[in-house]
């Protein structure tokens, strides 16, 4: 039995557009997590939602591997959490993710990875670099998953 692939995802600047909501940085700074419910989307949610259903249902693990803000105290950790989950339940709602690991700013994600043949998606080349499966930079998102829906 071979086993199974997860395809994982960054939030900020992958799927989330943090980056695009105003002064988000020095909201971050002051330690509010309204900047991670506000982020629109950088990517097209209801094509990747059907792209998701099909890759689980082709076999694929789905995830999420995502940075808690840089510096944070423990009370703002919780409520980064609670906010990237709400942002997760409302722009994604039909999802059902495998996993969703949300860890301290800095953390390698490939301590995660499951598989040698796991794959990620994050706008950070420092993590794309460190992962030993397959990464990709957010605009290959859908061109990967259609070839890895089309393969299995």
């Amino acid at each position: 039995m071979k086993d199974t692939i997860t395809i994982w995802f960054d939030m900020d600047g992958t799927i989330a557009d943090l980056y695009g909501v105003p002064d988000w940085l020095p909201l971050l700074r002051a330690e509010k997590a309204t900047p991670y419910l506000a982020a629109g989307s950088c990517v097209n949610l209801s094509q990747l939602a059907k792209l998701l259903h099909k890759a689980q249902a082709a076999g694929f693990q789905i995830g999420i591997i995502s940075w808690l803000s840089k510096e944070s105290t423990p009370s703002y950790s919780e409520k980064v959490s609670t906010a990237k989950l709400s942002w997760l339940r409302r722009h994604l709602p039909s999802v059902t993710w495998d996993e969703i690991i949300i860890v301290d700013y800095g953390t390698n994600k490939a301590n995660f990875l499951k598989t040698s043949n796991d794959i990620l998606f994050d706008d950070e080349e420092k993590n794309r670099r460190a992962w030993t499966g397959k990464a990709y930079e957010p605009n290959s998102i859908f061109t990967v998953l259609k070839e890895l829906v089309a393969s299995n």
